[in-house]
């Protein structure tokens, strides 16, 4: 699964893929060349997640992708899907979950390349750094300076990920650092036009 760590990576949100046409949409982004779909759900009941995730899960392998939970861990490792992400409330128990969870881990790390490190030497298989810009998704979040991916490129083996505000008038300051993936919520969700959308970044991410 480790091969699938680069390129597109979209992020469901409560509000931008609601649970009636949270399939559509993702197959939508799978069709234009998203690479992996994370479920992020902080709304629904634990078995809407549940139903949610198997859905997606099955879809994503369809499509050659890599299916994600956020932060459920338990619920992860209950169903066995490919991949899990985490962040800060899951820093204590790291290398339990590494230990429980056998998919493709990954953790937020915000702008700590050395956190970052330490995540690698568990054995985490990923890590995302940002806000690079201001997010409407998460509008309190720290901007991280662009500057970090480049020290985590130099510094880290595993592929990482930026994410946070970015859409296609900023994605070039960005893409010169060369992440290995890009993360996007509303820049996706929010087109008219899913499918072309991912294929536009698809093609700017071919470098």
């Amino acid at each position: 699964m480790r091969e699938k760590l680069h390129g597109l990576y979209v992020i469901t949100d409560d509000v931008l893929t609601p649970p009636q046409t949270l399939l559509l949409q993702v197959e939508e982004a799978l069709r234009g060349g998203a690479q992996i779909v994370q479920l992020r759900d902080k709304v629904s009941t634990q078995e809407v997640v549940r139903k949610n995730a198997l859905a997606l899960q099955e879809l994503c392998r369809a499509h050659d992708a890599l299916f994600v939970l956020n932060d459920d861990v338990e619920l992860a490792v209950e169903l066995g899907v490919d991949g899990l992400h985490v962040g800060k409330s899951d820093y204590h128990r790291i290398e339990q979950i590494r230990e429980n969870f056998r998919g493709v881990l990954g953790v937020s790390c915000y702008s700590d390349v050395e956190f970052a490190s330490e995540m690698e030497e568990l054995g985490v298989e990923y890590v995302a750094f940002g806000s690079f810009f201001a997010s409407p998704t998460k509008p309190s979040s720290s901007i991280v300076a662009l500057q970090t991916l480049r020290l985590a490129k130099e510094r880290l083996r595993i592929p990482i990920c930026a994410i946070g505000g970015l859409h296609t008038q900023n994605i070039a300051e960005v893409l010169c650092h060369k992440p290995d993936m890009i993360a996007l919520v509303s820049d996706i969700w929010k087109s008219d036009f899913i499918e072309e959308k991912c294929r536009w970044y698809k093609k700017a991410l071919e470098f």
